[in-house]
């Protein structure tokens, strides 16, 4: 069994790896942007694409398999709880790439639409 990329402390299938596949979904919005970054991590780009509200939502996603994510930090969160409908993830996720190392800091916007949790944009 292998550790989950999102550093929960679980394993893989016990955490993200039920909402890669389909069988659960996730049930707030920091469980969503974990689950999104473990997608990155192990190049789900299916997953990404289908996460991403239709309204902001790329055509495509063409990963850089160069870059290797390593950890995620969340440093906050407003609302997206089980009962909410919108709320907001800051975090950091670092990444190396061609041998150096450096991070992504975003502020996550995401609603909940029928019983989905979306990513929107990044604040």
């Amino acid at each position: 069994m292998h550790a989950c990329p999102c550093q929960s402390a679980e394993t893989y299938d016990d955490c993200c790896g039920p909402f890669h596949r389909g069988d659960a979904l996730a049930p707030t919005a920091e469980r969503l942007m974990r689950s999104r970054y473990s997608a990155y991590s192990i190049g789900d780009t299916s997953y990404l694409l289908k996460t991403w509200h239709p309204t902001t939502r790329p055509t495509s996603l063409d990963l850089d398999p160069d870059v290797s994510w390593f950890r995620l930090d969340i440093i906050s969160r407003t609302g997206g709880s089980m009962f909410d409908t919108a709320g907001t993830v800051e975090f950091r996720a670092h990444y190396r790439y061609n041998g150096e190392t450096d991070e992504q800091h975003e502020n996550s916007t995401f609603v909940r639409e029928n019983r989905s949790w979306l990513y929107v944009s990044a604040v």
